[in-house]
């Protein structure tokens, strides 16, 4: 039998790090906006949250949001109970998972049936632009190619995973944002603030080269600069939404189950279609 795993996406020990070392002069204002995100929609849904849970490298961030919530650290196998709360938020980690798929799955086994599901994570317009620039400077001063961005998922494929994890009323949206910087340096100073900084298992060990840096601030420059000089990097954050299966939730009705006809609803008179007229082929042309 084939047991062999497919290679990891993320250096979790340099993930610590990084993590540990934004704690001492933090940046961490795009998870403050994903949390007051999720309590903005939490205050639509006419619903008391009991026992909620949430998932997140920063507890900090998250301290009196939702009264009486556990914080769960960040990791491939969740500190979470079976059935034990009514929602689960799972905030800013999942693009660094091997797995999100099974992140989910941990999840929707965590909450109680109808409990609600809730991820908050970064879509595939992150940090484009600066994905743009290191490709090419690279490219420019070494003629190679290595991984510097985490690769982050498209809002289909994401939304995809909600039904695969066997959470019901699935629903994935977003939104963007352009942050604009000073130069390239101020944008890693922020992304190192915010233990964002590259984690990936298959990046390159080496410092980058400072010929590689200067080259990537000038098409950064050159390429996404405003009339003020100021770079923009987009942000885009989506939404996983999903609910435990429960049989208290709408149900769709079997084909053909329908009880009164829509013209009867409508007040009008049904009529069948006209058959289209029979027409034999005739000879074709060249």
């Amino acid at each position: 039998m084939n047991t062999t795993h497919p290679p990891a996406l993320t250096d979790r020990a340099a993930l610590a790090l990084h993590r540990a070392r934004a704690l001492r002069d933090p940046a961490l204002f795009l998870h403050e906006d994903a949390a007051d995100e999720v309590q903005e929609r939490l205050t639509e849904v006419n619903r008391q949250f009991t026992a909620p849970a949430v998932v997140t490298p920063f507890a900090q961030v998250w301290q009196g949001r939702l009264p009486g919530a556990r914080i769960v650290a960040d990791a491939p196998v969740l500190d979470l109970a079976e059935g034990a709360h009514d929602l689960v938020v799972h905030a800013l980690a999942l693009h660094w998972a091997d797995d999100p798929l099974g992140q989910i799955i941990q999840a929707r086994r965590a909450l109680k049936p109808d409990g609600l599901f809730l991820g908050v994570l970064f879509g595939g317009q992150t940090l484009h632009e600066l994905r743009a620039v290191l490709a090419q400077a690279e490219s420019d001063v070494t003629g190679g190619l290595s991984p510097r961005v985490v690769p982050m998922g498209e809002i289909r494929d994401l939304g995809a995973l909600l039904q695969r994890a066997g959470l019901a009323l699935p629903v994935a949206d977003g939104f963007t944002r352009r942050i604009l910087y000073r130069d390239l340096m101020h944008l890693v100073r922020d992304l190192r603030a915010m233990g964002e900084t590259n984690a990936l298992a298959s990046r390159h060990r080496m410092p980058m080269p400072r010929a590689m840096l200067g080259r990537a601030a000038q098409l950064y420059a050159d390429n996404f600069a405003d009339a003020q000089g100021r770079i923009g990097a987009t942000v885009e954050t989506l939404v996983l939404t999903g609910w435990a299966p429960a049989d208290t939730q709408p149900q769709p009705l079997r084909p053909g189950s329908a009880a009164h006809r829509l013209a009867e609803a409508l007040g009008t008179t049904e009529t069948g279609l006209e058959p289209a007229p029979f027409a034999a082929p005739g000879p074709s042309r060249d």
